[in-house]
């Protein structure tokens, strides 16, 4: 072999070398790459379970709560208090049990298919507490209700919707939960923030909890109660919650009524909250429980993992 022939050898050689390092180093990384995402898959599915159990975790204690203390629900029982971080071996798992008929439940402005004026009244003046435009109300009950006919105020119908750039209808059925507000005219990000400490969506109609019901909530649905006077009854309740509808009736001064029906001071309805830290991964899940049949365990009206 001359020395040509020689020197091409070597270079073929030392390219042979690169490239065989090169594929090993790639081989490496894509090794290191899937092991990588095994094991996150792994502490992502450990973690959903967890969260999962956490859901069995606050639908036994809702029970259990059902179970000792009857039809009465407040802020002082242990089922209200924010579960904190309990950590574990690789993680650690924490969540709250918040009730939502304290809350303004949007789908009581329809019944049967139909705008419910005194609920529509009540919407408005928790719009107009909150610092938010009245006319709001009239496009909510549009997306709910079954007609076709906009609310002379702020209504919105298909032929609004279908104009969009991204063309939708209109419901005409009861919120399924709050993020379908997003679709509905003038509930903007700002509006569904400032609105979501004091509204829910929750099926059929329901009687307000005036146990856990924000004073913002109690002015818009008595009839005669200003805000500051709900201030005064938040505050008297958080010391000595009610006991039963004519305990609260009893607090109203005398230009403040609200029907026996619409009130109550128990709950059926209650949003979960869990998060799992597990490994290198998170995961989180939401329930609304439903509390509704007697000494059974709270059923789950639906669930989602955001």
């Amino acid at each position: 072999m001359n020395q040509h022939e020689r020197g091409a050898a070597l270079l073929m050689a030392m390219a042979i070398m690169a490239f065989s390092a090169v594929a090993a180093t790639a081989m490496l990384v894509a090794l290191s790459t899937w092991s990588r995402q095994a094991e996150l898959l792994a502490d992502h599915v450990e973690a959903r379970e967890l969260v999962d159990a956490g859901g069995d975790w606050a639908r036994a204690l809702l029970y259990d709560d059902r179970r000792r203390s009857g039809a009465i629900d407040h802020a002082g029982e242990p089922w209200a208090l924010q579960l904190p971080s309990i950590p574990f071996e690789n993680g650690e798992l924490g969540g709250r049990i918040e009730d939502q008929q304290g809350l303004f439940n949007l789908n009581n402005l329809i019944r049967h298919g139909k705008l419910d004026l005194t609920q529509y009244a009540r919407f408005q003046r928790l719009l107009s507490i909150l610092g938010l435009q009245v006319e709001l109300a009239g496009a909510m009950a549009d997306w709910l209700d079954a007609d076709d006919v906009p609310q002379p105020a702020g209504g919105a119908e298909d032929a609004y919707y279908a104009s969009l750039g991204h063309p939708h209808l209109t419901a005409n059925r009861p919120l399924v939960n709050l993020d379908e507000l997003a679709l509905v005219r003038g509930f903007d990000g700002d509006v569904r923030a400032r609105l979501a400490p004091f509204v829910a969506a929750l099926p059929g109609t329901t009687a307000l909890n005036v146990n856990t019901a924000p004073a913002e909530v109690l002015a818009a649905v008595v009839d005669g109660l200003d805000l500051a006077s709900a201030r005064m009854l938040v505050a008297r309740r958080d010391g000595v919650f009610y006991r039963n509808n004519a305990d609260f009736l009893s607090q109203l001064g005398r230009d403040a009524a609200v029907p026996g029906g619409d009130i109550r001071v128990g709950s059926d309805y209650f949003l979960v909250s869990v998060r799992v830290s597990y490994g290198k991964t998170q995961a989180r899940g939401q329930w609304l429980l439903a509390r509704t049949r007697a000494m059974r365990w709270p059923d789950v009206v639906w669930r989602k993992y955001p």
